[in-house]
């Protein structure tokens, strides 16, 4: 009977999910899917390793209210899919670690309740990330599950990139620069080893454009210093999401407008961003398609951004070697790599504009002062391999093959 794992990917409005076989140190892909539209329009669907399909269906808003609801179906269904497997533990990606974590943990009781105390810096995500954590823990309270943190690949930053010019009690509190999007930047790095091995351990610039939208300097395969800093409102425009703001606008919406605390947060969470400066959508594919001047005004706001970004991080460096597009719209929105890229013709970087709309793993043109690349990220994957890495130390293998 082959041994393998489960991984869970849950955001606010969907459920990633991945089985992976165990061969030996190292993890295959078995088959994954999603459960999207949660609350709206739910819709299960799930392909194999050679990506055919192996079900879609659609759900009504009321089966499908919550995340809870979500995990409960797609267990339902992974349940039935696994024949002649022995399934040997969980890994789900949450967001923040705060202060606490910097590496992967079994979740227990006291973990549990450890990670409830930062849903405040993470409201979007860490609700969503723990509920399937309580559902799997009920229906397999014998199982392993396995935490893996997005702030965890930016532990160990210099003093200067983890403070805010803020009194120094409240860095002790933990109020400091956590960074996310960390299980992306860490796969993108390691994937570099075998893409191009020769600028891998050099002043690498990662942009994660997706949804959300951040940028992270690495040297040596390291985080040195990120966009995203407290909780992941910071820095990046978003689909939904402010980005970096004047305190100030946060006391004058308060004092002046009279919003309430719950209010503006919900308006920076929800309203602002893409959606927010265009006024017709977060998708960066709409806005695109859109031939409405605000729609190029949003998507020319976020390029400048990301532009500002790679800039300033290269500042951190003290050079730069690499820059590399991943997630979504990194990945695929070969228009907003252009609009980026000309925004840095001053630094000597130019694309090649035929392998730029292919979407090619290399994308800068032949005069270009340092290559510039596309790498698809696989945070499940990455997820995966800590999960079996965790699962397989001799003191905690010993101790889980001596439970009753």
């Amino acid at each position: 009977m082959s041994e393998v794992l489960f991984v869970v990917n849950a955001g606010s409005s969907s459920i990633k999910f991945k089985l992976y076989r165990v061969i030996g140190d190292d993890i295959a892909l078995v088959f994954g899917g999603a459960v999207d539209g949660i609350g709206t329009r739910p819709r299960l669907k799930a392909k194999d390793h050679a990506g055919e399909t192996l079900i879609e269906r659609s759900y009504a808003a009321d089966e499908v209210a919550n995340s809870s609801q979500a995990q409960r179906i797609i267990a339902d269904w992974v349940g039935g899919e696994m024949k002649d497997a022995q399934l040997i533990g969980i890994g789900h990606r949450v967001v923040h670690g705060g202060p606490v974590y910097s590496a992967p943990v079994l979740v227990d009781d006291a973990v549990m309740r450890t990670l409830e105390t930062f849903i405040p810096l993470a409201p979007l995500h860490q609700l969503s990330n723990l509920d399937p954590i309580r559902v799997l823990r009920e229906r397999r309270p014998d199982l392993p599950q396995v935490a893996c943190f997005d702030t965890a690949f930016h532990r160990g930053h210099p003093e200067l990139s983890d403070r805010f010019a803020l009194p120094r009690g409240l860095y002790d509190e933990g109020v400091r620069r956590y960074g996310f999007h960390g299980l992306s930047y860490e796969y993108v790095s390691q994937a570099l080893r075998g893409i191009a091995p020769e600028i891998a351990d050099k002043r690498v610039i990662i942009a994660h454009l997706g949804s959300g939208a951040s940028v992270c300097a690495l040297e040596g395969g390291r985080s040195i210093e990120t966009t995203m800093g407290f909780t992941a409102l910071d820095g990046l425009p978003m689909g939904t999401r402010s980005g970096s703001l004047d305190p100030g606008v946060v006391l004058h919406l308060i004092e002046q407008k009279g919003m309430s605390p719950a209010e503006v947060g919900h308006m920076l969470y929800h309203e602002s961003g893409l959606r927010g400066l265009s006024g017709i959508s977060n998708d960066v594919r709409a806005l695109l398609e859109s031939d409405r001047p605000e729609a190029a005004m949003a998507i020319d706001f976020f390029s400048l951004r990301v532009a500002q970004a790679f800039a300033s991080l290269s500042v951190s460096l003290g050079g730069l070697d690499a820059l590399v597009f991943t997630a979504g719209v990194g990945e695929n929105a070969h228009q907003v790599r252009r609009n980026v890229v000309e925004r840095l013709h001053w630094a000597g970087l130019s694309l090649d504009d035929e392998a730029n709309r292919r979407n090619d793993s290399r994308i800068e043109a032949s005069d270009s002062r340092v290559p510039i690349l596309v790498v698809p990220t696989d945070e499940e994957r990455m997820i995966g391999q800590h999960t079996l890495r965790l699962l397989r130390q001799p003191k905690l293998a010993a101790a889980l093959a001596a439970r009753p």
